[in-house]
């Protein structure tokens, strides 16, 4: 069996692979992930994960990589992961009391074969006061993350529903990423 290589720095990602009982390594991706303007987000997080993937495919060609890309969309506009205090109460602001997606791109690249998918979950969050936004930022928790804030933390008392796969949410759909897995 081919060793199989993470091409990301994500604890989160990390983790998931191993409550599925996936036998892995870790090698950061380092490649350019600037993407042109106008992408949209499906396309932006399968094009990301595919450039994460090779970069890391380059170094272990005869492995198989996992390269992933995640990011929060509303009204069709990507919210990457801030930088600041602002930037965090903007996009928190603007995910309050509305339905927003997350996007998760998956590129499984071997010798052999290249598979790219996407998994799209919906999100709604509740209506938020500036206190309870004020609250989360200072929790430092939204500052690593695709819009700001974490399912899997504290960011959990933001969000009303979700419809679709909890895991992407949190940044790999595992289950489907363990099924494409086991053709390689």
């Amino acid at each position: 069996m081919k060793k199989i290589i993470l091409a990301s720095a994500s604890p989160r990602r990390r983790e998931l692979l191993q409550l599925a009982g996936v036998d892995f390594t870790v090698d950061v991706a380092d490649a350019d992930e600037t993407l042109p303007e106008g992408i949209s987000p499906d396309e932006a997080v399968k094009k990301l994960a595919e450039i994460k993937a090779k970069a890391v495919f380059e170094k272990h060609p005869d492995g198989v990589v996992i390269g992933a890309d995640t990011v929060v969309a509303i009204d069709g506009k990507i919210l990457g992961k801030p930088k600041n205090y602002d930037e965090a109460n903007k996009m928190l602001n603007t995910l309050s009391g509305k339905r927003h997606f997350v996007f998760t791109g998956v590129c499984i690249m071997s010798e052999e074969k290249t598979t790219v998918l996407c998994q799209k979950t919906a999100v709604e969050f509740y209506s938020l006061s500036q206190s309870e936004i004020d609250e989360y930022i200072s929790s430092g928790d939204c500052f690593d993350k695709a819009g700001g804030y974490g399912i899997q933390t504290n960011g959990c008392v933001l969000v009303k529903g979700i419809e679709g796969d909890y895991f992407n949410v949190v940044g790999l759909p595992v289950a489907e990423t363990v099924r494409a897995l086991k053709e390689f």
